[in-house]
Parts: C-alpha cells; structure tokens; sequence
C-alpha cells in the first residue's frame, strides 16, 4: 500500500502527514508514505486545495485534515 500526502509544506499538510503516520503505526500494516509537493503532480490527481491524501492512487480527501480515526478506516478499507 502506498500514502500520498499532497501538499507544500503549509501547517495542515503537515498535521495531516502526522496523523498518517499515526493511523498506520496503530493499523499495523505496511505502508509506504510519500509526501508529494510538486504542484505539477498534486494537479495530476485533480487535487485543487491541500491537503490532498492519496492511497493507491485513489484521492480520498482534499482541502481537510481527516481524523486519524477516519485515516485508519480508509487504510483498513
């Protein structure tokens, strides 16, 4: 499994790259995470406000921070 978080650096993007790494410490899974701050690529995924948060490929949430709770549930789909 791969995470993305799309963003470039602002405070949100880090919370969320922060409650990523949380979810997946308390998922047990592995999981590999990327942050992503190229705008050419976080405009490829469609992704038009940050934070983008991306799991194989697929965007699952834009423009918030998710709980670490609702990060947790997309990665044990």
């Amino acid at each position: 499994m791969k995470i993305e978080v799309l963003g470039t650096g602002c405070a949100k993007c880090n919370e969320l790259e922060a409650k990523v790494k949380q979810a997946v410490a308390a998922s047990g899974k592995f999981v590999q995470i990327e942050k992503v701050s190229d705008l050419q690529k976080i405009m490829g995924y469609g992704v038009m406000s940050t934070p983008g948060l991306v799991i194989d490929g697929a965007v699952k949430s834009t423009g918030r921070v998710p709980s670490v709770e609702e990060i947790r549930a997309l990665i044990e789909g």
